[in-house]
């Protein structure tokens, strides 16, 4: 076993034989036992603080290049099902690379399971590490910030350490990185589906009262069965989708979904197409990533953070209406505050840490929030932001407003 000696580093977990390591940019190793996908992954690691929803946080697309360390010690117990998969595309891995838990994966216990986790993992191509100290390994994140990071996963325990820690100081990171051509539409598509029913499984829309138009730069199934559920018909776009072709669809209203990777980089194709949308006077709605889009369009600066917000209890304050929400967050980049031009207003703020959380164009129905409403997994007190797009699209029609409600 080999690791640096620093205080400020997370101790190795010893084991017996190790099957499974994650190697730090800065040397560390830290050994435990393999689960999921065999072979290697150069990612950043982040903690996840949530309790429940572990399918849907590892096919999010917007986890993309990352690892994620999970806080909750209870990992894979309720086994996988075809439900809780995020990703449009039900088979390909669009989402996160790599898993660490502390304790190994169990036999699923759960009446909605229809896979063992071990071999979900498998399935999508995920690396596994469990059986390791992840408090130390969180703190470590929590001190030093993001770690650049080289997963690896073998049976037989033959690691070529030198090797790894090479690659692992070696990758650049995700800043300056467009991860959204590796997890948007290939095509356009339409969507149909709707919210779930408890022991009915999905619904499907029944009616067309609204045309989105959604900007796909990697957008969660759960956002589009929100727009379904008010009786939108969605129509996804590629990312790369001019605002000409957009409007030719003639929609009501436009959406920017969630999505990975650094904004900046995937904003030198797309920035310019969101701000002619924004002139068309259409209502704009955008969430996470697509946040991010909307604010560098408005011309507002993003950063990167020191360890992101992941999880889904994190508070935050909705200025517009005074009220305090509990909501799922998952992002590693943030719309700088001091940089948002006149005009454009800060609606929502993290009261973790007083970063920019929501935003909206004076005078012009535009908004969008950084956290993820949806709620899949999470609380859903944000809901009612999908009401309040569906309002700015029937004020611009003329029609009754509908109450915002979660």
């Amino acid at each position: 076993m080999s690791s640096n000696t620093s205080s400020n580093s997370p101790q190795p977990w010893t084991t017996s034989r190790p099957t499974a390591l994650l190697v730090l940019a800065d040397g560390t190793v830290i050994e435990g036992k393999g689960a999921g996908a065999c072979g290697t992954s150069e990612a950043e690691v982040c903690f996840n603080t949530a309790i429940t929803g572990y399918q849907e946080i590892l096919t999010d697309p917007s986890y993309a290049g990352q690892i994620v360390t999970f806080t909750f010690p209870h990992i894979g117990n309720v086994g996988a099902n075809d439900e809780d998969v995020e990703t449009l595309d039900m088979e390909f891995s669009a989402g996160a690379v790599g898993a660490i838990f502390k304790l190994p994966v169990t036999n699923p216990s759960n009446y909605r399971a229809g896979k063992h986790f071990d071999q979900w993992l498998k399935d999508r191509n995920i690396i596994a590490l469990c059986d390791i100290d992840t408090r130390a390994l969180t703190a470590h994140i929590r001190r030093s910030g993001f770690a650049n990071a080289v997963i690896a996963h073998d049976p037989n325990g033959a690691f070529d350490i030198d090797a790894l820690k090479a690659q692992a100081a070696a990758w650049s990171g995700l800043e300056g990185r467009d991860l959204v051509p590796d997890v948007t539409s290939k095509k356009q598509a339409q969507w149909k589906e709707s919210i779930w029913v408890w022991n009915e499984g999905y619904s499907s829309r029944t009616g067309e009262s609204h045309h989105i138009v959604a900007m796909d730069f990697g957008v969660k199934r759960n956002i589009l069965r929100l727009f379904a559920g008010l009786d939108c018909k969605v129509t996804i776009v590629p990312a790369t989708t001019t605002a000409e072709d957009i409007m030719a669809l003639k929609p009501d209203g436009i959406f920017l979904s969630n999505g990975p990777g650094d904004p900046a980089a995937t904003g030198k194709y797309s920035v310019t197409e969101i701000r002619k949308l924004v002139d068309s006077g259409l209502p704009v709605f955008g969430i996470c990533l697509g946040h991010q889009m909307l604010a560098l369009a408005l011309g507002a600066k993003t950063m990167k953070m020191h360890q992101g917000h992941h999880g889904a209890n994190h508070p935050v304050k909705d200025h517009t209406t005074g009220k305090v929400e509990i909501v799922s967050m998952n992002h590693g980049f943030a719309v700088d505050t001091q940089s948002l031009p006149a005009g454009v207003e800060e609606t929502h703020v993290s009261l973790f840490d007083g970063s920019n959380c929501g935003l909206q164009l004076s005078g012009k129905p535009v908004f969008s929030v950084q956290h993820h409403p949806e709620a899949s997994p999470g609380p859903q007190d944000s809901h009612y932001l999908f009401h309040r797009f569906v309002n700015l699209i029937r004020a611009r029609k003329g029609q009754d407003l509908i109450e915002e409600r979660v």
